[in-house]
């Protein structure tokens, strides 16, 4: 049993979570008999009835507009020290930090040293917005906390597996090499934890389950997962491509961005700007939100509802497609907000799906319910589940897997 603290550092925030009792081999759901009780006041560290010695969350939270005027702490450093000062660290395992791009280098959770910890930096250009911030995470609490390991756990490891033929992009192949231009996949830690648990859910191996996981978020990907390897994602290089999502507009014509460069006039900046931050939902109806969409589609909004369909019908072209690659398909999985919680883009995105034997249950899908379920017909020979993820928790095991095996 481990007690580990993860770190997932952002530009400007930091969410942590500290877990007690991780048993990295312990697949177990976190409720239903494996609840994580999570600190509060005086009940802090108390497990959740029934827990049977499954994981506890000592202390959990988020810090934002760091760096920012008026607003948070100055910088990461002092986040840092303020989340240190109010958890406990006494017999402290190991800390566990998100990273978004691990390259080609890393393809499975690794050890930070001072090598590591410049090849990391080394990859700095492949995802400019995200691992800065998740070095100086991991910097600080190196500094902060000298004697306790330190795992960078990236999204993109699990996207390893995938064949070449589904990474490579078909442009000049010395240009993609020299540059590192390929797929790499992201939401790697939640594509696995959910397919696993997915597996557990049908009451079957993992390595025997094919599933389709559709990470639905204000950012969003898809994944197929054969036998517990990830052998298709829908992002790329980068958290752009595949399905529309929040900000981001999902995949695209790259002629879009010639025309908006030479007829446009618009710097490469200012698209980049425009595809990741004003693209999406709320470049199709001012609002990012899939909340607000739904409710302005009920309403009656014929923008809302183009954006609905333009959403739902990427997911279909997605499974559909990874349905042919897998050859077998045994679940089809939703997670994160969208997924977890909006059962309109559900019904949606699976709709008329019935000649694949994908059939969704409307009792079932609009149910007020909660945790792992099924919301497929009964009759349905492929099963749809509806799977919270759990990422912090993912992050945790895996750093107690790699510090479980580390000699000495």
């Amino acid at each position: 049993m481990s007690r580990i603290l993860v770190v997932n550092c952002g530009s400007s925030s930091l969410k942590y979570r500290l877990y007690d009792g991780v048993d990295a081999a312990d697949d177990r759901p976190v409720t239903d008999g494996n609840q994580i009780a999570v600190a509060d006041g005086d009940d802090a560290g108390d497990r959740a009835p029934g827990a049977g010695g499954g994981p506890v969350v000592l202390g959990q939270g988020v810090i934002e507009r760091i760096g920012e005027p008026g607003g948070g702490p100055a910088n990461h450093e002092n986040a840092i020290r303020q989340v240190l000062d109010r958890i406990d660290l006494t017999g402290l395992t190991g800390v566990g930090h998100r990273v978004v791009h691990g390259g080609q280098r890393f393809a499975e959770p690794t050890l930070v040293s001072d090598e590591v910890f410049g090849e990391i930096t080394d990859l700095v250009p492949l995802a400019p917005l995200h691992n800065p911030a998740n070095l100086t995470g991991i910097a600080v609490t190196r500094q902060l906390l000298p004697g306790v390991p330190q795992v960078a756990v990236f999204d993109t490891a699990f996207h390893r597996t995938m064949p070449e033929a589904a990474a490579t992009y078909a442009i000049d192949a010395e240009t993609a090499h020299k540059y590192g231009i390929r797929r790499y996949g992201f939401h790697g830690t939640s594509h696995a934890y959910v397919s696993r648990r997915t597996a557990a859910l049908l009451g079957r191996p993992y390595e025997q389950v094919n599933t389709i996981t559709l990470h639905l978020g204000n950012g969003a990907s898809a994944c197929a997962v054969a036998g517990g390897r990830s052998v298709a994602t829908s992002m790329g290089m980068s958290p752009l491509a595949g399905l529309v999502m929040g900000t981001r507009s999902g995949d695209l014509d790259p002629t879009v961005v010639f025309q908006l460069r030479r007829v446009a006039g618009m710097s490469v900046d200012q698209i980049d700007d425009l595809l990741n931050h004003r693209s999406g939902l709320l470049g199709l109806t001012g609002a990012n939100d899939m909340r607000e969409v739904l409710s302005r589609r009920v309403a009656g909004d014929p923008a809302a509802e183009l954006a609905f369909q333009v959403y739902c019908q990427r997911i279909k072209f997605y499974v559909g497609g990874y349905f042919a690659m897998l050859g077998r398909l045994d679940a089809v999985t939703f997670t994160a907000g969208v997924g977890e919680h909006a059962a309109p883009v559900r019904a949606a995105a699976l709709a008329d799906l019935h000649h694949l034997g994908i059939t969704v249950d409307p009792t079932r899908n609009t149910a007020n319910a909660t945790g792992d379920r099924l919301i497929s017909s009964p009759t349905s020979p492929t099963a749809v589940a509806v799977i919270p993820t759990n990422e912090e928790l993912e992050i945790a095991r895996q750093t107690a897997a790699l510090l479980t095996h580390q000699p000495g």
